[in-house]
């Protein structure tokens, strides 16, 4: 499991800089640098709402397709701790995996 921060506040699972997920998805098969990832689990929520069936979750497992990325172990991400980016996010291309370094 891996610690995750997230300020895509926009994002109906975010509550507090935290996901309300079990499990994300990190997008970017051919990334290079952060900015060419994201969170493929980002779903903009319009009204504002948030994900009342769930509680906000320190700590959870990422799927990762970043094959470029030092933390990727066959598609699992394996960093003690990740951030997810999306400030003004409307869609998740807006969003970057911050933690994602170039092997």
């Amino acid at each position: 499991m891996t610690d995750l921060s997230c300020n895509a506040c926009s994002c109906i699972n975010n509550h507090d800089n935290c996901c309300c997920l079990t499990a994300i998805n990190v997008d970017g098969s051919s990334a290079c640098k952060c900015d060419e990832t994201c969170c493929g689990s980002y779903h903009y929520s319009k009204s504002g709402s948030k994900n009342s069936a769930s509680n906000p979750k320190l700590s959870l497992s990422i799927k990762c397709a970043a094959h470029n990325c030092i933390h990727n172990s066959d598609s699992l991400c394996t960093a003690d701790h990740v951030d997810i980016s999306g400030i003004n996010a409307t869609e998740s291309t807006d969003t970057v995996c911050a933690s994602f370094v170039n092997k």
